[in-house]
């Protein structure tokens, strides 16, 4: 296609995925069906209801929204002052990966860069509501598995998505947020610093238009990204029923492998990993498992471990031996180790600032990952 034309058919795609609507199926079909994107600028009724894509309804509003190509097109010339792209798949530069979903998005507006092709792509996903046990697990498998050069996706939501952003530039390597919103929107603000970050390591990506704010109902549309642009999906906690569970699902119908961390018979956050595996997912109690399945060379032992407790004292050893990762109040800690309050929450602050403890809210503790 020449440079001409192909700037013509990205700016009437532009048009396009910015009508409220229109969904990507659609889009494509009108394109195959009246051979250039373009030629919809001035189609006419009768042709749009020829070709049966669309409901009478969707004629009469795309007819409609002819009128707002100009304003459509004064959004897409400021794309570039404002440190945005939008890419298309009529260009080289699209992800390989999405072409091969059903629906792929017709338009990708993007802060920042894009996964490579060439590159290992992980997509971490979890529970927003998760445990500090989960948080630490996302983040300990994003931090392994981007140290040996693979690129990590997630949703940029509260709780697992979060943990796998920061572990993956904990790394100093790419990660890459998938918005159900316009990118120019951080959602939600208290990720903003980690969303700030994307755009200088990494990206921030999504198919709607700028300035959309966060839907309910954007978010499965999301999700089938997030799935489509990795090779595998891990799961790190979810109940059982999630959006997590979602993603995982989308990720098998576009064919890439799941893994899934089990956790207790009786957390509920586990519930939903658990199923995953007894469905036939991938168990993934170490990054090393992941990184197999990827055709990576493990370069290092990747196994997550407690810290070196050698060199602590007799009674620091033994509350450290009353935790685990997963955190637990103070009054069990107490009544495990039979010591008194006083001395206990010393040797627990001792333990905190040595690095070998966490304490999440409300008095609990747990076990910190190396």
């Amino acid at each position: 296609m020449e440079k001409e034309t192909l700037e013509q058919e990205r700016r009437a795609l532009h048009w396009l995925c910015e009508a409220p609507f229109l969904g990507a199926a659609s889009i494509q079909k009108l394109g195959i069906y009246f051979e250039r994107f373009g030629n919809l600028i001035n189609i006419e009724e009768i042709p749009l209801l020829k070709a049966g894509i669309l409901k009478k309804n969707q004629v009469e509003a795309l007819l409609e929204w002819k009128q707002a190509y100009g304003e459509s097109q004064k959004r897409y010339d400021q794309l570039a002052e404002r440190g945005i792209q939008f890419i298309t798949p009529l260009e080289k530069t699209y992800p390989g990966r999405l072409r091969e979903i059903h629906s792929y998005p017709m338009g990708l507006f993007v802060r920042g860069a894009l996964p490579e092709d060439d590159k290992p792509v992980l997509a971490i996903v979890g529970a927003r509501g998760c445990s500090a046990y989960g948080e630490q697990i996302a983040r300990e498998f994003a931090r392994s598995l981007a140290s040996e050069g693979v690129q990590i996706v997630s949703g940029l939501a509260l709780g697992i998505d979060g943990a796998a952003h920061q572990g993956a530039l904990d790394a100093g390597r790419a990660t890459f947020a998938v918005l159900g919103c316009g990118v120019n929107i951080c959602y939600p603000s208290a990720h903003f610093r980690i969303y700030e970050k994307l755009t200088q390591t990494g990206g921030i990506l999504s198919e709607f238009p700028l300035d959309t704010r966060p839907a309910s109902k954007n978010f499965p549309m999301r999700n089938r990204i997030i799935s489509g642009l990795a090779d595998a999906i891990l799961v790190v906690e979810a109940k059982e029923r999630s959006g997590s569970l979602i993603t995982a699902e989308l990720g098998l119908d576009q064919g890439r492998e799941v893994f899934a961390v089990p956790g207790r018979i009786t957390d509920p956050l586990s519930a939903g990993c658990n199923r995953l595996i007894q469905d036939g997912a991938h168990m993934a109690n170490f990054p090393k498992d992941i990184m197999e399945f990827l055709g990576i060379k493990c370069q290092k032992e990747l196994i997550i471990h407690e810290k070196n407790v050698n060199c602590l004292a007799k009674k620091e050893k033994m509350v450290y031996s009353c935790l685990d990762f997963k955190p637990k109040h103070l009054d069990e800690i107490l009544a495990k180790s039979g010591l008194g309050l006083s001395e206990c929450m010393g040797i627990l602050l001792e333990l905190e600032l040595g690095g070998y403890v966490f304490r999440s809210a409300n008095h609990y503790y747990g076990k910190k990952l190396e």
